[in-house]
């Protein structure tokens, strides 16, 4: 099967490159880093010829909801029209675990817009809502860190390991299954991202102080009160948080 990977140098694209490989795909890396840009277009149509499945794992970095809706909107509606266009037969879109539970928070409001452009496109669309990644603490530190100190805001959640989810993209993808349905996964265990974050400055051996903080309003009584952590229905995937930064995840985290 031809796959192509959209965002396939990010976290979890470049897993999906390498699993849907050594599956015995073969892969198309759209990337800009590459030369194929998803928003613009450019060199798009070309890349997505004879691809039978397109993965999304495109992200921004931006949380405004205006921007980051821009972005989404743009990519996707460019994957579905050169998708159609060389007779892909389905979408697979990365996407949030309780997205659509976190009242007025811009970045996830724009990830609602993701789905629903992923939805209306004419290729049949599948998205995999997948809890926090495990290096999502590690990203906070070093964009809330002033001095000695690290500001990280009070959020539980049940984060989960990126080469998983990657793993169930491809899963997804060629199992042939339902092309219009919504998969859920989060990893095994709910966790404090305060707690995740001191656990990594004190690996660093740093004399960093996290400093938790309240996000305000509903959206932020929604984070603090469980609306991103697993339901009946979501898949629980495999190793914890820390398994994984006793292993694979050492390294990085303690950069």
């Amino acid at each position: 099967m031809r796959i192509a990977v959209a965002g396939s140098t990010g976290a979890v694209g470049s897993y999906v490159v390498q699993l849907a490989a050594l599956a015995g795909h073969e892969v198309v890396q759209i990337s800009r880093k590459l030369g194929v840009d998803a928003r613009t277009g450019e060199g798009l149509l070309d890349a997505l010829d004879g691809v039978d499945i397109i993965i999304d794992t495109t992200n921004t970095t931006t949380t405004s909801r205006v921007k980051a809706t821009a972005f989404f909107m743009e990519v996707t509606q460019k994957l579905q029209s050169a998708g159609n266009a060389q007779r892909a037969s389905r979408l697979v879109t990365l996407s949030i675990l309780g997205v659509d539970l976190i009242p007025g928070f811009g970045y996830y409001e724009a990830k609602l817009a993701h789905e629903a452009a992923a939805k209306a496109g004419p290729l049949p669309a599948t998205i995999v809502r997948a809890a926090q990644f495990f290096e999502f603490p590690s990203q906070i530190l070093s964009r809330g860190s002033l001095g000695p100190f690290a500001f990280v805001p009070s959020m539980r959640m049940q984060p989960v390991s990126a080469r998983a989810v990657a793993q169930a993209l491809v899963d997804e993808a060629t199992s042939g299954g339902d092309t219009e349905s919504t998969l859920e996964l989060a990893g095994p265990n709910v966790e404090e991202l305060t707690s995740l974050a001191r656990v990594i400055v004190r690996s660093r051996q740093r004399r960093t102080v996290v400093v938790p903080f309240r996000i305000p309003g509903q959206a932020g009584k929604a984070l603090r009160g469980g609306s991103l952590l697993a339901s009946s229905t979501t898949r629980i995937v495999g190793p914890t948080f820390q398994e994984w930064f006793q292993g694979d995840g050492a390294a990085g985290s303690r950069n």
